[in-house]
């Protein structure tokens, strides 16, 4: 729960005076060469302006939480299934006690008390509303403000931040400081802007599918969730409304799933559906606007796509509130986190939670602090662990960012060094969730902007290591070198189709293309496999990847055609076997129930 606005403010006045901690010497914290490529450094920011500082304290016992994540995760294991509580989770997730006394002291010798704090379910993040020129004062710096040339948007940031050197070893991470992700959607800008008038194919016939089964020959050209049912081969399974399965989507940065295109798009491809709702859940004050001028392009195809193929599964509609990059005004209280930091927390807290869910929102890995990239990325290792399977979209700029120099096309890194480079995406590089590339046309083919490659940040999972290799091996010697990191966690681990998902915008007919489309859609089948298994008496799948390298990529369609160029390059190729354009390939609901209930 946010704390009032008025709070920071009557606080400022008092706080100004505020002693300091302990008379200890400060020393950088984080700091970062300069914003990254395409942002510039404006004026001071307004010292009046309210900005929400995130404190992480450290997690000594991760790596026995991470621990437990294998060992439920991994099919082969004999505590496969066993999922931790919440409790459980929070107890590994939290800091020592000195860490929480050593910054509560630090907070309250700038003035702020229990009552002015907010934490986190597992007491591993603390937040305290401040002014900037009281955040400036706490951290030793100076905050800008900093615009995108661009597209405009301005943001609230500085480049280096400074603590007590006492601190440093209870403090992970402060932000907003460094970070400059835009967060955007993976909604491919690379074919048309927004939505795409629709003609939907009339062609007739039918195409044989890779299951052996018929796909209706108008798939090639319009996607439905016709199509999908039948490409993937779930026709004739019927998920169950009342065992306890449920889907979860996400949206920010006001994506607005409107109710009346959600009923036209049921009308038209699920008339079964036509009706039904999903559940809205507001994340740290996320609206549900409901006016058509407001639908948003991702969150009617994700909700109408994710409810529309697993109905009539109960779904659930996170709406978070936030829409950084946003123009700083100092008498407005604007949050400047990137928005899925609070999503975090706040599923965190829940004692109960979708057993699947699905993003289709991320950045460019680089421009995502490595110390910040950590810690959300051990959130989601935490909700793997209690049993819940998370997948994002790979990104939708091949190896590249689309932000590549216009003259020579390549991409560079934002270290200071300009080195030329391919740029991952992340969340979709965080090892402890599921990545997921894009294909199009029957037989599928891999989609031209499919995002992959390897993380610069996560060192390659063990759970890769044979498909990685196998596909390093392929490689003719030296291509690409230097432009990849060999060693790190390779993206995606799979795919579906992502190219023109017929969906209904703002009471039409449009098409849209995009990860966006892959990444709802396999998160829809895994919801039916859980559907399945917990029918069945069993466990949640949780943790996807253990099994999908395992045996599970046995039951996928492999992708053995198409690349994703980026940065000057053509970048890599689908082949025979994992690669890193469309993972180990698209789901075969059949086979894969099949191997899911055996294990």
């Amino acid at each position: 729960m946010r704390l009032p606005y008025w709070l920071g403010l009557s606080l400022s006045a008092a706080l100004v005076q505020a002693a300091p901690y302990k008379g200890c010497q400060n020393k950088v914290k984080e700091s970062i060469y300069g914003p990254p490529r395409g942002w510039a450094k404006g004026s001071p920011a307004p010292p009046d302006h309210i900005i929400d500082l995130k404190i992480a304290l450290p997690q000594p016992n991760f790596d026995v939480l991470e621990k437990h994540l294998w060992e439920v995760s991994d099919p082969s294991h004999e505590r496969y299934g066993a999922h931790l509580s919440k409790a459980e989770a929070e107890a590994l997730m939290a800091p020592h006690q000195t860490s929480v006394d050593a910054v509560n002291e630090w907070l309250a010798s700038h003035g702020f008390e229990e009552e002015h704090l907010m934490r986190s379910s597992a007491k591993d993040w603390v937040t305290v509303r401040v002014p900037v020129s009281i955040a400036e004062d706490m951290l030793d710096t100076n905050y800008h403000v900093y615009h995108h040339e661009e597209t405009g948007d301005s943001i609230v940031r500085t480049t280096s931040y400074s603590l007590p050197e006492i601190l440093h070893d209870h403090i992970d991470l402060i932000q907003p400081t460094t970070m400059f992700a835009r967060f955007k959607a993976f909604e491919s800008t690379l074919h048309w802007a927004g939505v795409a008038s629709a003609t939907p194919s009339t062609a007739s016939g039918t195409i044989t599918g890779p299951a052996g089964n018929q796909v209706d020959a108008s798939c090639n050209a319009t996607i439905t969730l016709t199509c999908l049912w039948q490409l993937y081969n779930s026709v004739g399974y019927n998920t169950s409304a009342t065992n306890g399965n449920k889907l979860g989507l996400t949206g920010y940065l006001n994506q607005y799933a409107n109710i009346d295109d959600l009923q036209m798009f049921f009308a038209d491809q699920n008339p079964a559906a036509y009706g039904s709702n999903f559940t809205f859940v507001s994340v740290d004050g996320g609206i549900n606007n409901q006016s058509m001028a407001a639908a948003g392009v991702e969150a009617d195809l994700d909700t109408q796509f994710g409810f529309g193929l697993t109905y009539p599964t109960p779904g659930t509609f996170y709406s978070t509130y936030g829409e950084p990059p946003f123009i700083p005004d100092a008498l407005e209280a604007t949050n400047t986190n990137e928005p899925y930091s609070y999503w975090l927390d706040y599923v965190l807290s829940m004692d109960t939670l979708p057993q699947t869910i699905s993003t289709s929102y991320g950045d460019d890995e680089q421009t995502v602090p490595y110390s910040y990239a950590v810690r959300v990325c051990n959130g989601f290792a935490s909700l793997g662990a209690r049993g819940v399977s998370i997948l994002f979209s790979s990104g939708d700029y091949g190896v590249g960012d689309g932000d590549a120099d216009p003259a020579t096309q390549q991409c560079f890194t934002n270290d200071g060094t300009n080195t030329t480079r391919f740029i991952p995406e992340f969340p979709a590089s965080c090892p402890y969730v599921t990545s997921v590339g894009g294909t199009n046309f029957i037989p599928e083919t891999a989609v031209f902007f499919s995002g992959g490659g390897f993380s610069n940040y996560f060192e390659r999972p063990s759970y890769q290591d044979t498909a990685v290799e196998t596909y390093l091996e392929k490689l003719a010697p030296g291509t690409y070198e230097g432009l990849y990191n060999p060693n790190g966690r390779g993206i995606p681990d799979v795919a579906a189709l992502a190219w023109n998902f017929l969906i209904v915008y703002q009471g039409e007919t449009g098409y849209v293309a995009g990860t966006s489309c892959a990444s709802p859609t396999f998160a829809s089948f895994v919801s039916m496999l859980n559907d399945a298994r917990i029918s069945a008496g069993l466990s949640s799948l949780g943790f996807l990847n253990p099994f999908l390298y395992s045996n599970g990529y046995t039951a996928l369609n492999d992708i053995t055609e198409g690349n994703n160029p980026g940065c000057g390059t053509e970048g890599f190729n689908a082949t025979i076997g994992w690669d890193p354009v469309t993972g180990y390939g698209t789901p075969n609901f059949e086979k894969l129930k099949a191997l899911v209930l055996a294990m």
